[in-house]
């Protein structure tokens, strides 16, 4: 077995290869190629802590086997460690024997940022030139340095609950030699692009506050309940995700669906965006969603990559297991 410790994934992961990982396995995932198991996720009545398991299996790339963690939010105020802690875990489909195990933290950062920067790719109007931050925490600066990289933006305006959060966003958009801005939610009209990324269990984002021609990536609903816009917004939306089943369950279609106010049926992946099979964004008035719920063969294709990556270099440590 390989064991790549977290350590090591900041020198062998990259935005980029983050990025071409997660959307193959999106178009993979869309032509039937690779599939997700049912999430497992609870709340272990310890520090809060919500934790859980995601899984797949890829046939095309031969990639197999589960994350295992979840969200601490004492961590950092009590321990000085983030908040969310995982590991992943490889196995050899062709055996069943563990294969890898590789530090999920900073994987799951970046996954979770690649897989909004593939939606603005694929959905978001090409002359986007504003983005929105909604959220301002740790996730948050993986999430904007990555969608800067998919339009040329001019602007970045963001809100947080707590505002003394925002120079985060404020130190990415420096770094990038834009301009920030820190506005009420009424100013998110002005972006052309929203990427929420909090952990709310109430709508922050109501549907009047977003402009016609906007794409919405909601990144922080990965649990039943939980909630970061008002369902009219799915409503007027053409929604994308990255797993239907995990949308409508435990994502941000999961409140929208359960009232009746769309179908199973209008929530569409991505990954046919990618692959050509749904056209996508038509119209540039035309509001579009997506709903990153996080999948575990996110977690899976960015793994394999840094198993490579770390065999390469010479840097993976094998033992005997």
């Amino acid at each position: 077995m390989l064991i790549v410790p977290e350590k090591e994934i900041a020198n062998l992961m990259t935005r980029e290869a983050a990025f071409d990982a997660v959307e193959q396995v999106f178009a993979a995932m869309a032509s039937g190629d690779a599939y997700n198991f049912p999430v497992v996720r609870e709340a272990i009545g310890h520090e809060d802590a919500l934790y859980g398991f995601k899984g797949g299996f890829d046939r095309a790339g031969l990639t197999l086997g589960l994350k295992a963690g979840g969200y601490w939010p004492n961590n950092l105020e009590k321990r000085g460690l983030i908040n969310h802690q995982s590991t992943i875990f490889l196995f050899d489909p062709d055996t069943g024997k563990t294969k890898a195990m590789v530090g999920g933290n900073l994987l799951t950062a970046l996954r979770t940022a690649a897989a909004s920067s593939v939606s603005i790719k694929h959905l978001a109007r090409k002359d986007a030139k504003v983005i929105g931050m909604i959220g301002a925490g740790h996730q948050a600066k993986f999430q904007l340095r990555a969608a800067l990289e998919q339009r040329e933006f001019e602007k970045v305006i963001g809100w947080n609950l707590h505002p003394e959060m925002l120079p985060n966003l404020e130190e990415v958009a420096r770094e990038a030699g834009l301009p920030f801005e820190a506005v009420e939610l009424d100013g998110m009209k002005e972006a052309d692009v929203i990427i929420s990324i909090t952990s709310s269990f109430d709508a922050i984002l109501k549907a009047d506050q977003v402009a016609p021609g906007t794409h919405i990536a909601c990144m922080g609903t990965d649990t039943k309940g939980k909630q970061e816009v008002d369902p009219q917004l799915l409503v007027k939306a053409d929604v994308f995700t990255d797993e239907v089943a995990q949308s409508i369950s435990i994502g941000e279609a999961q409140h929208a669906v359960a009232q009746g106010l769309i179908s199973e049926a209008e929530v569409a992946q991505v990954g046919a965006v990618i692959n050509g099979t749904n056209p996508g964004r038509t119209s540039d008035q035309q509001i579009t969603l997506f709903d990153g719920t996080g999948v575990g063969l996110q977690d899976l294709a960015v793994a394999a990559s840094v198993v490579d990556l770390a065999v390469d270099q010479g840097i993976a440590i094998e033992v005997d297991f």
